[in-house]
């Protein structure tokens, strides 16, 4: 196992839907971030521990008990979808026009390490396939 799967795996600690995390703190300003985009209903920021030139992270404000793409219900199709459209906002601004990645990691076997939902925004170098 790599060390980032390793790091991921220790942080993977399901938690019940509405509990707390470190985005929550993020989303309330009580950790710093360097916020990339802002609206009602979403926030961007930078990871801290990018895996390329350009590493955004997109979390719905309100959590929901939508702590991973396993557990998303029909009520949750409509930020899902604003989820995805600021992705494409952000890449937009942050310039990656020759192309980006999108990654949403769900559970301890897809390196999920924070139970709140998130969209990765990964660009700024070529890609390699398959992934992970």
């Amino acid at each position: 196992m790599a060390q980032s799967e390793k790091e991921a795996a220790l942080a993977a600690i399901p938690v019940d839907g509405d509990s707390p995390t470190i985005f929550d703190k993020i989303i309330k300003k009580e950790i710093p971030s360097t916020i990339v985009y802002e609206d009602d209903k979403v926030l961007a920021f930078r990871d801290i521990s990018p895996q390329a030139p350009t590493h955004i992270l997109v979390i719905p404000k309100v959590k929901d008990g939508l702590t991973g793409l396993s557990k998303a219900e029909e009520r949750h199709v409509e930020i899902l979808g604003r989820l995805l459209y600021v992705a494409k906002l952000v890449a937009k601004q942050e310039k990656l026009d020759d192309g980006y990645r999108v990654v949403i990691n769900d559970g301890k076997n897809g390196c999920q390490s924070v139970y709140h939902i998130h969209v990765h925004v990964i660009g700024g170098r070529q890609m390699n396939w398959p992934p992970g």
